[in-house]
């Protein structure tokens, strides 16, 4: 049967920064940071499923809604025969509705860095869609030139999938040079399907980072968790507070840890101070509107030919054309 065979895993992930060199790294600059991608260890990835659910965390419940409403006019655009290309894929969970309302997909990429999960869940759509030809890449989505070749099948659209706004963790700059490095990598002709958060009345937003039941905030201090137990830190998360706001010039959502003191704390054997009011920045989360974000595509070598909109103008999801 052919959902019980083992799936085709390419493992082409350069050697990631350790989680204590980038936190020694990032604490020891003037304006210190963490990459984002550190929230989500196995704690941070159970907070952040959580938010998702908040009644304030608009993201995922629209974005979902755009798809399961649109996603017969998406696979009209898309074709026969389509190559799914999705990078950051974690669980699989929004491309099912992409992939169910398809005509005849032929073959399904979930390219992530986290190795275990990839097997897992490639392996699950293997299953699910026994039709569909499913080849794993474990990689660095932002590093889409160290990818393998794949055969490329004939007549069909190949489509990269890239939900979730997570393209807004990026600056403009470098959302820009990922999608010139994904058009280089899928080729003239193919296609990008990519969720964008709009912008929008700044008290929706930071409702939507600044929830009622402090979630969000358990999810940024997690870091300060994980540098004790993994780092021996000795971080008092009394002496820290979360910080999170819309800063409009930037047109993004940042989010802190702020210190409320004068401190001194240690980090793997290292001492590392703060002065009160000193912050750790988390993540940014930018935010475009419709036009803002198609001239960023354009800029990377695509045209925008459809975008899908929710009727609250939340969130927004754009078919890119590689020119």
């Amino acid at each position: 049967m052919r959902a019980q065979e083992p799936i085709p895993f390419f493992d082409v992930a350069a050697r990631q920064e350790s989680f204590g060199e980038a936190v020694l790294a990032g604490l020891s600059q003037r304006h210190k940071s963490i990459p984002c991608r550190f929230l989500y260890d196995e704690r941070g990835a159970e907070l952040f499923e959580a938010i998702c659910e908040l009644p304030e965390y608009y993201v995922t419940r629209t974005e979902r809604k755009i798809l399961e409403t649109h996603a017969p006019a998406m696979a009209r655009r898309i074709g026969r025969g389509a190559e799914v290309i999705e990078f950051g894929s974690g669980a699989s969970i929004k491309v099912r509705t992409l992939l169910r309302a398809l005509a005849a997909p032929r073959t399904y990429v979930p390219i992530d860095i986290s190795r275990e999960q990839l097997k897992r869940n490639s392996q699950e759509m293997a299953e699910d869609f026994p039709e569909l030809d499913v080849v794993a890449v474990c990689a660095d989505y932002t590093d889409p030139f160290r990818l393998p070749p794949l055969p490329r099948t004939q007549g069909g659209q190949r489509v990269g999938f890239f939900p979730g706004s997570t393209i807004g963790n990026l600056s403009p700059a470098e959302a820009g040079t990922f999608l010139a490095g994904c058009r280089k990598y899928l080729g003239w002709g193919s296609a990008m399907l990519v969720g964008v958060d709009l912008k929008k009345d700044m008290r929706v937003l930071h409702a939507a980072y600044n929830d009622s039941a402090g979630i969000t905030a358990e999810f940024i201090f997690n870091l300060l968790v994980r540098m004790n137990r993994e780092l021996d830190a000795d971080f008092s998360l009394d002496r820290f507070e979360y910080e999170a706001f819309y800063n409009p010039e930037a047109g993004r959502v940042e989010l802190y840890i702020r210190s409320r003191v004068d401190q001194i704390v240690a980090v793997a054997g290292q001492r590392i101070g703060f002065a009160a009011g000193e912050r750790i920045l988390a993540e940014y989360s930018y935010k475009y509107d419709v036009e803002e974000f198609r001239r960023l595509a354009e800029r990377a070598g695509y045209v925008g030919c459809d975008c899908w909109i929710d009727s609250e103008r939340l969130f927004s999801v754009h078919y890119l054309v590689a020119q």
